[in-house]
């Protein structure tokens, strides 16, 4: 059984840095593409980041790009999602998410509809 749970959100000062957990169950990292995406109030789930290994793949949208960074640590099972220079736009529940990852795809996938599995979430507040 696919599981995963995030952690690791909270309330930060505009700045700020928070890293994100996402433990994962039930798969692994060479077959599934992890996405991580937030949603704030009132507006769409948005992607943030994802990542696949099989496909030598990794996306950033362009809002975290050079202040987010997604890693994996393999012997704990873990994804995680470094931000810094947090934002008050960035206040938002954060989901992560995986997929399995099929031969055709270009690289992961940065739509949330694709991914089959969730967290959650992890609220996280950047006050200004």
């Amino acid at each position: 059984e696919v599981q995963l749970v995030e952690s690791g959100g909270g309330l930060v000062q505009a700045g700020g840095s928070l890293r994100l957990s996402c433990a994962a169950s039930g798969f692994t990292f060479d077959e599934y593409a992890i996405g991580w995406f937030r949603q704030a109030p009132g507006k769409e789930r948005e992607g943030v980041s994802c990542f696949s290994r099989s496909h030598g793949s990794t996306y950033y949208a362009d809002s975290v790009k050079g202040r987010f960074i997604i890693s994996i640590d393999n012997a704990k099972n873990t994804v995680y999602l470094q931000m810094t220079s947090l934002k008050p736009e960035d206040t938002a529940v954060y989901y992560c998410a995986a997929t399995k990852m099929f031969i055709g795809w270009p690289g992961c996938p940065t739509e949330s509809a694709t991914y089959d599995y969730w967290g959650q979430g992890t609220q996280v507040t950047v006050s200004s």
